[in-house]
């Protein structure tokens, strides 16, 4: 089959192509302008269709004599982003992938070849192939308004295929192409704006969005003429190997060679020092299209790319209630970090409560502090600035929140006192009013029990920290009714929010199958386990944290009373280890000192256990546990399908990407019966366990 038959589905990007008379009499330009024929919601991709019409487009200028400059550009609000993963998907030779890889390469560096320069003018997103598209030509400009620019492959199993890992390094240099390439994709892939894309190095001029291609032209024109020179930095040996270096180690601690892909990335930028090798990117793209990694990565990323922009079971948005103002019942860090983020996407007011003034102060002064921050790193203006600090106000009563449309409660978890809080609250609120409680693993249905209007309180599980953290578990209470539900995933998706419809059940998703987890791995300790073997053996998984140290983030007590809730709940499953009451009664906040050595008085309260289990034994035992515990949720109907549990362990948990969620991993690892095995992935093989 060709690689053409594979791409049969191809939305095909053309390439066209229109003169332009270059000010200032510098010459005509052959403006080559990439447009799949869609608007913005369906960016401009390459399969063999795309890259064929940009090799004719190409062939045409190439036979000219008459041109002083080649341009690409991209339609309103997209340059390009990337190769067509749909078609990649399908890959099934060595020699497909390789054909892949080659081709876009032949194109590409067409633009680099000719015999006159070339300009990109990066006008919208530009990320994978597109900015690869950009690396190629001799100069780039980039619009200010760029919302994305990045190299996201390592974020799914690849590497940038088609010149990213030789021309970005020697570019902007190893660490700053580092950060693109590896650093930001492992970190949810993050993405940069295009003033940081300038500033980076890797375009050579920013203008504003409202006449950037007018102003690119104008500077091309005058590269043309020699009026501007552009002068690029050269990168020193040392600084190479030691940037390469560097982010060898960071990796191992991130991933722990559990995924090839920025190992690989690495290998071929460490290369990249000693000249241009593009054989070598099409040798690593071929393997890596080849391998488990890449699969599992395109069901995660359709998981956070479709689903979750698509929550099942949400309520027709038109149902949604108006919110005009924000309370937050409480005033500790939680609450505060919420405050501002109502706040900053909701630009309404926002009134935090609390008993006690210095607590309140306290509380609204973080959230000024943190718009200061904000404005000094450019993030918002002055204005903005000001407008936000005026927003969060707080308040010693709650009759604050009389003209409220949405309450949040983030107090201490423990039923009695929330229960309190929202008597107190429903005394002084509209009939409308959402009262939404920030819960980790309460019922819904009790905390309710003694409302006059149940049916407007919603659950609404933010993970700290709440800025940052893109999962929010949306919980429907027995009685929750369907505006108050609708009115909750509005709020959600104007924060920015991945939302799950959970059911109320204990510890809802993401919480109990951690519980699970780490109890799990705390008994293998009581049981005589050493501390230092239990805490690693799942450290193949590439998991964000090891279990110890999740618990010392969380904290002691925080995890011991989820334990207890859940204990309470499960008592068959779920157990309350003694050891880790004595080290909450220690007030020691985790099994790891300051320095990150283990404490040795800490681990010595684990001490005693007289049946010892291996690392592989601890690990197929969480494993089986998390497997069971899924299946079971999957019974409830906690949630709809399996796609949301590994939805929210990605989002929520940080379930590494690679894997390609925790049930289809679950079920080729081998731990449970094949019965919610994830559509496209379940097919993907992997190490089976001992």
């Amino acid at each position: 089959m060709s690689i053409a038959e594979l791409f049969e589905d191809e939305v095909v990007t053309k390439a066209l192509v229109r003169d332009v008379d270059l000010p200032g009499g510098a010459g005509t330009m052959a403006l080559i302008t990439l447009d799949n024929g869609f608007d913005h919601t369906k960016p401009n991709t390459f399969g063999p269709g795309g890259l064929t019409s940009l090799g004719e487009a190409l062939d045409a200028i190439e036979a000219r004599t008459d041109l002083a400059a080649v341009g690409v550009t991209g339609k309103p609000f997209i340059f390009a982003v990337g190769a067509d993963l749909k078609g990649a998907a399908m890959v099934r030779t060595r020699e497909q992938a390789l054909e892949i890889g080659r081709l876009g390469h032949a194109v590409f560096r067409r633009l680099g070849a000719l015999r006159v320069p070339s300009f990109a003018f990066v006008n919208g997103a530009a990320m994978g192939g597109g900015l690869e598209v950009a690396l190629h030509c001799t100069y780039r400009t980039i619009s200010s308004g760029v919302p994305a620019v990045a190299l996201p492959e390592c974020f799914l199993g690849l590497v940038p295929g088609w010149g990213g890992t030789q021309l970005l390094p020697r570019l902007i240099g190893p660490q700053a192409a580092i950060k693109l390439i590896i650093e930001n994709p492992l970190s949810q892939n993050r993405m940069i704006k295009g003033r940081d894309a300038f500033a980076m190095g890797v375009a050579d001029a920013l203008f504003e969005p409202a006449d950037f291609l007018e102003e690119s032209l104008r500077w091309a024109a005058r590269v043309v003429l020699g009026e501007v020179a552009v002068e690029r930095g050269a990168h020193e040996d040392a600084d190479w190997d030691k940037a390469v270096a560097d982010a060898r180690f960071l990796v191992d601690l991130k991933l722990r060679g559990s995924a090839p892909a920025p190992y690989r990335a690495l290998d071929l930028i460490a290369g990249a020092h000693a000249g241009v090798d593009f054989d070598a990117e099409d040798e690593a793209l071929a393997d890596l299209l080849m391998g488990d990694e890449l699969r599992a990565g395109l069901y995660s990323f359709d998981l956070v790319q479709r689903r979750a922009k698509r929550p099942a079971g949400a309520p027709d948005k038109a149902l949604a209630r108006k919110v005009t103002k924000v309370g937050v019942v409480g005033a500790g860090l939680m609450a505060s970090q919420m405050a501002l983020l109502f706040a900053r996407r909701l630009e309404v007011p926002v009134v935090l409560t609390d008993l006690d003034r210095a607590r309140l102060d306290k509380g609204v002064g973080y959230v000024h502090a943190e718009v200061d921050k904000l404005l000094g790193k450019g993030r918002i203006t002055a204005d903005q600035a000001n407008r936000l600090k005026g927003l969060v106000t707080g308040s010693l009563t709650k009759d604050a929140f009389a003209d409220a449309d949405f309450v949040i409660e983030a107090v201490f978890e423990d039923m009695e006192v929330k229960k309190k809080v929202f008597a107190e609250v429903e005394e002084h609120v509209s009939a409308e009013c959402v009262l939404a409680t920030n819960t980790s693993s309460l019922s819904l249905s009790e905390m309710g029990s003694a409302l006059a209007h149940p049916e407007r309180l919603v659950g609404f599980h933010f993970f700290n920290p709440v800025a940052i953290m893109p999962l929010l578990e949306i919980v429907k209470g027995a009685e929750t009714d369907t505006a108050t539900l609708a009115t909750a995933f509005a709020v959600g998706r104007t924060l920015r929010k991945s939302s799950v419809l959970v059911k109320d059940a204990p510890a809802f998703v993401v919480n109990r199958l951690l519980t699970r987890f780490m109890g799990e791995v705390i008994a293998a300790v009581d049981e005589g386990t050493p501390l230092e073997v239990a805490e690693h053996a799942l450290d193949d998984l590439g998991l964000p944290m090891s279990p110890f140290a999740l618990l010392q983030l969380v904290g002691p007590a925080v995890g011991h009373h989820v334990s207890e809730t859940l204990h309470a709940a499960f008592p068959g499953r779920f157990g309350v280890s003694a050891n880790m009451a004595a080290l909450v009664a220690s007030g020691k906040p985790g099994v790891y000192a300051p320095d990150f050595s283990l404490d040795p008085e800490a681990v010595a309260l684990f001490a005693g256990g007289t049946a010892p289990s291996t690392a592989e034994e601890v690990r197929r035992r969480v494993l089986s546990a998390l497997a069971e515990e899924i299946r079971l949720m999957l019974d409830e109907g906690v949630v709809a399908a399996p796609e949301d549990i590994d939805l929210c362990m990605i989002l929520g948990a940080g379930w590494p990407f690679h894997l390609g969620g925790i049930t289809p991993f679950l079920d080729r690892a081998g731990v449970a019966e094949p019965r919610f095995l994830a559509p496209g992935v379940a097919s993907v093989p992997v190490q089976p366990l001992a």
